[in-house]
C-alpha cells in the first residue's frame, strides 16, 4: 500500500512527458519501477504496457479534437511498423546486444541532429491545382491558423517505420522514439502532427503484447493498477502542454531526450545495461 502513491507519481510524470512526446512512456516507467522500486522487470514490462494503451486512449481525444492525429497515416504507418516489430522478434538473439544498443545510440544521434537541424516545421501543402493526397492534412497551430501540410516521401517514411520496428523488438523499448523522428525528417509532418500521431500507434502496438503478458499472469493488479490511473493523468496533463507549447520548443525537448537516450544506449553497449527490457 506505501507504494501506490510512489508508482502512480511515477507513471504521472513519465506518461505526461510520453504523451507529449508521441513515445511510449514504457522507456521511462520501467526503469523508474526496476531500479528505484526492485519490481521484477517482467512485472514492470506487463504494467508498463497497460500504462502505455491507457497513456495512447487518454491522449487521442484531445489530440483528434484539435486536429492533430493523421489517422489515415496512422494506420499505413503502423503497418510497416508491425512489419519490422515481427522481423525484429525473428531475428532475436542473432545479433549482440552491444551492437544493438550502438546502433541504436547512432540512429539517435543521427535523428536528434535532423531534428535540430529542421529548426522549423516548413509546412508544405499541395500545389494549387494539384489534388490534395488522401494522407494529407490540415492541423490548428497555437494562433488558431488552419494550416494544410503535405506527406512527402512517404516510400522513405515507411522504410524507417520498418527499421523502427524491427530495433524496438531486437531492444524490447518503444518505437515512439523513432516515430517521431521519421515522420519529422522523411515525411515532414509539423511536430505536433507526428507527436500526436505516434501517440496513437503506440497504444496500437502495446495492444498486441499486452496480452501475451496477461496471459502469462505478467500483469499484477496492485502494480498496474497505480501504473495506469497515473498514466491516464499525466497523458492528459501532457496532451495541454502539447497543445500549448510551440513547436520549437517542443522539438528542443524531444533532441535533448534523444541525445539523453542515445548516452544511455552507449552505456548498454559498453555493459552497462540499464534500459534492456523497456517496452
Amino acid at each position: 500500500m506505501s507504494q501506490e502513491p510512489v508508482l502512480f507519481a511515477m507513471a504521472l510524470v513519465a506518461s505526461a512527458l510520453g504523451g507529449m512526446l508521441g513515445m511510449a512512456s514504457g522507456i521511462f516507467i520501467v526503469p523508474m519501477l526496476t531500479m528505484l522500486l526492485g519490481i521484477p522487470i517482467h512485472l514492470a514490462i506487463g504494467a508498463s504496457l497497460v500504462s502505455v494503451i491507457a497513456c495512447s486512449c487518454a491522449g487521442a481525444a484531445p489530440y483528434l479534437r484539435a486536429g492533430l492525429t493523421n489517422l489515415r497515416l496512422a494506420v499505413v504507418l503502423e503497418s510497416a511498423t508491425t512489419i519490422g516489430a515481427v522481423a525484429g522478434v525473428l531475428l532475436a538473439g542473432a545479433v549482440p546486444v552491444a551492437t544493438l544498443y550502438a546502433l541504436f545510440a547512432a540512429v539517435l544521434v543521427v535523428s536528434a541532429w535532423q531534428m535540430r537541424a529542421r529548426r522549423t516545421d516548413n509546412v508544405v501543402a499541395a500545389p494549387p491545382g494539384e489534388r490534395p493526397s488522401r494522407l494529407d492534412g490540415v492541423y490548428r497551430d497555437a494562433g488558431g491558423r488552419d494550416v494544410a501540410y503535405r506527406v512527402q516521401r512517404l516510400p522513405l517514411g515507411l522504410a524507417l517505420m520498418v527499421g523502427a520496428g524491427l530495433l524496438s523488438a531486437l531492444l524490447g523499448i518503444g518505437s515512439g522514439v523513432l516515430k517521431v523522428p521519421a515522420m519529422d525528417s522523411a515525411l515532414r509532418l509539423p511536430i505536433k502532427v507526428s507527436s500526436a500521431t505516434s501517440n496513437l500507434m503506440i497504444g496500437i502496438t502495446a495492444s498486441a503484447s499486452a496480452g501475451a503478458y496477461f496471459l502469462r499472469g505478467d500483469v499484477v493488479p496492485a502494480i498496474a493498477g497505480p501504473v495506469t490511473l497515473g498514466s491516464v493523468v499525466g497523458a492528459l496533463l501532457g496532451a495541454r502542454v502539447l497543445l500549448a507549447m510551440s513547436a520549437e520548443r517542443l522539438r528542443t525537448l524531444f533532441v535533448a531526450l534523444l541525445i539523453l537516450l542515445a548516452g544511455l544506449m552507449v552505456l548498454g553497449a559498453a555493459g552497462v545495461d540499464i534500459v534492456r527490457g523497456t517496452p
